[in-house]
């Protein structure tokens, strides 16, 4: 353990951390010996992932005399439903059974990176001590935390030092970017919804949601979100015929797909390292081939061997026997607006039990099948509600992934 004196920890300072805080991202992110592994660039912004939550905050830990950064921790705290209750309300039986959304105060924690010199001296502890005492402080009920299944050093910190319990399993769903267009088929009509109207389809058919987050309409008018998109069979609307969100709900199509985009390229860039030269080359022939012959739609691997974009799909969702469908429609719309801004993947986030996850075009070798979320609540002194203590309430079919997170 860290003598007490030593190390402190405080709140980074962009004045002066920025380059100690590079060093130790550059330090932690080195891959297993022969494999390859993915490198964050923040672009120069320490607390980008965070910057974009309603309240956030990092931390650096220091050493006493040399004034070295050896650890970081980044959170932030939102509301979120955390389940569902009937409505009591209601002048009739209907009303009295509409699911209403349960919402709970909680905490993220990401980015958490102990230099390699100074590990095992209890800094990580201390840091996720600290921050969750800043959570609790400022009213959060849980906090959790996402990390890689296989990383046992994270798994192991949290799970028997902090007090965490493993709590979901969400699948991460990476689609590279090809060189030609995807083709949108054309009994597939794509409508861009504004802002309002994608907020009142938000929150009156996925207000129940998992981790629906209360500000929806904060997100959906945040700069890096680049839009709503709905797919209906060709046919039900277009531009001009699209009756407004509210007489869509009251009367909707037989299938419906839906989906939003969020700008991560604008936020960070990420790089593929340790490929060896032969895996580089088979990848270019991919990439030259698409573009020569577009036609062909040769499934190329983008130049992720350099720093690189990605288009991040959130509050995916539809109904109807044909949503699937129109799901993987939407998604090949998305994959070329990310080609048209440079992006070498889209990526999105969904339960492992997401009912259009078959809809979702994705590579294997590149995706998570599961990205372990862990849960701790804060204290005790909250009052059960309908829900009781989330930590041990069951999955459920759907999950909203908050793309300021991602």
């Amino acid at each position: 353990m860290v003598e007490e004196g030593v190390l402190m920890v405080r709140e980074f300072d962009p004045e002066k951390d920025c380059l100690g805080v590079e060093d130790v991202e550059r330090r932690c992110e080195v891959g297993p010996s022969g494999k390859m592994s993915l490198f964050t660039d923040l672009l120069g912004d320490p607390v980008c992932r965070i910057r974009h939550s309603p309240t956030f905050l990092m931390l650096v830990a220091e050493t006493g005399d040399e004034k070295e950064i050896v650890g970081l921790i980044r959170g932030c705290i939102k509301t979120v439903t955390c389940g569902k209750k009937l409505s009591r309300n209601g002048k009739n039986t209907n009303d009295l059974s509409k699911p209403l959304p349960v919402y709970t105060k909680v905490a993220y924690i990401l980015g958490l990176r102990v230099s390699p010199s100074h590990r095992r001296m209890g800094i990580g502890l201390k840091l996720v001590s600290r921050m969750e005492k800043w959570f609790s402080e400022n009213g959060a009920e849980y906090s959790y935390i996402a990390t890689d299944n296989d990383n046992q050093a994270s798994v192991k910190l949290f799970t028997d030092r902090c007090g965490y319990a493993k709590f979901r399993t969400p699948s991460i769903l990476v689609q590279p970017v090809f060189a030609h267009r995807v083709n949108v088929p054309k009994r597939v009509t794509i409508l861009r919804l504004a802002p309002s109207d994608a907020e009142t389809l938000y929150r009156r058919r996925f207000s129940t949601t998992e981790f629906f987050p209360r500000d929806i309409d904060t997100v959906l008018n945040n700069k890096l979100n680049l839009g709503t998109y709905i797919a209906v069979p060709a046919g039900t609307y277009c531009n001009e015929s699209w009756p407004g969100v509210d007489k869509f709900l009251s009367d909707s199509p037989e299938s419906w797909a839906v989906l939003s985009v969020w700008n991560s390229k604008a936020v960070f860039m990420l790089e593929v390292r340790g490929a060896s030269p032969l895996r580089r080359g088979l990848a270019k022939i991919t990439r030259i081939v698409d573009r020569a012959f577009p036609w062909l739609r040769i499934p190329s691997v983008p130049e992720v061997f350099r720093p690189f974009g990605l288009h991040f799909l959130y509050g995916l969702g539809g109904d109807g026997p044909q949503s699937v469908r129109l799901m993987k429609a939407l998604c090949g719309f998305a994959h070329n607006m990310a080609k048209e801004s440079g992006c070498g993947v889209v990526a999105t986030e969904v339960s492992s039990h997401e009912p259009l996850r078959l809809g979702i075009p994705h590579w294997k070798r590149l995706s998570c099948d599961e990205d372990l979320w862990c849960m701790k609540r804060l204290g005790e002194d909250y009052s059960d509600g309908s829900v009781g203590d989330w930590t041990k309430s069951p999955p459920g079919l759907t999950i909203f992934v908050d793309p300021r997170e991602f």
